[in-house]
């Protein structure tokens, strides 16, 4: 079932490795990873790619620059001459991304190692986990060129305590690594030199686990995300009566009490 392969695309570095994790790099140094047409184009297809992928288990969204993990959305873009409908028309792969995350089925971690700013702040947060270096910095700054974080807006709010969402949106400063991780929008902080095996670590355990189970589990996070208590508490029970129908659930219960490794199959 799992083998390595290797996807091409322009802007990126697309890789799933023999134990079913999924790196997917953004890879546009001159421009410091900007989230251009061309890199928002590319992601929607890599994680389309990644979710019809059955050996795919986890994805791993990083950067190839030394320094950022990307510089957010691409300010040449948005005074380029082009007609407004188009420039519309390109602000939904915003939303249409980060929907794709959310309804991918599959884990996904994004290894901030630099700066993540503006746009790129907004795509971290659409990922389940969030593992940065002490490097890494998070911020808004559209407000300090005259733009602001419209299309972000919706995932700071849903991540970060109100007054602070408004603070960094409206001040357009950054903080750093450990900021964040006060803030509960970062998982971990690792020093540098123990980043790289950390991301391995944590990406190769969510590939351990069942993949069915995973993928109910995850569906159901984003499809109770905004209903009211009663409305999800609904929802979630229905969901958890389909668990126990999976071979999966019996299995990893079995197992758990004949102190072994579980056998997913899927099913």
């Amino acid at each position: 079932m799992f083998r390595r392969v290797q996807r091409s695309f322009d802007t990126l570095r697309w890789e799933l490795d023999e134990l079913g994790v999924a790196t997917i790099a953004l890879d546009e140094p001159d421009s410091r990873n900007a989230l251009s047409d061309a890199v928002m184009a590319d992601l929607l297809a890599a994680f389309a790619a990644a979710r019809d992928d059955d050996a795919v288990r986890c994805v791993v969204l990083a950067s190839t620059h030394p320094t950022t993990f990307s510089a957010g959305g691409n300010l040449g873009g948005f005074a380029s001459d082009v007609p407004l409908a188009h420039k519309h028309d390109a602000n939904g792969r915003f939303p249409e991304l980060f929907t794709l995350i959310g309804q991918l089925g599959k884990p996904v971690i994004a290894a901030v190692d630099g700066h993540c700013l503006a746009g790129a702040f907004g795509l971290a947060l659409a990922c389940d986990l969030i593992v940065a270096s002490d490097a890494a910095t998070f911020g808004t700054p559209e407000i300090n060129v005259g733009v602001f974080p419209f299309m972000i807006a919706v995932l700071i709010y849903r991540n970060l305590p109100r007054k602070k969402a408004t603070e960094l949106m409206l001040m357009g400063d950054r903080i750093d690594a450990h900021e964040a991780r006060e803030l509960g929008i970062v998982n971990a902080v690792v020093p540098r030199e123990d980043f790289a095996r950390t991301i391995v670590a944590w990406s190769r355990r969510l590939a351990g686990k069942s993949p069915l189970l995973m993928k109910l589990g995850r569906d159901a996070l984003w499809r109770q995300h905004d209903l009211a208590a009663e409305d999800a508490w609904d929802f979630l029970r229905a969901q958890l009566t389909i668990a126990f129908a999976t071979d999966d659930m019996q299995e990893g219960v079995t197992a758990f009490f004949e102190k072994r490794q579980p056998l997913w199959s899927g099913r």
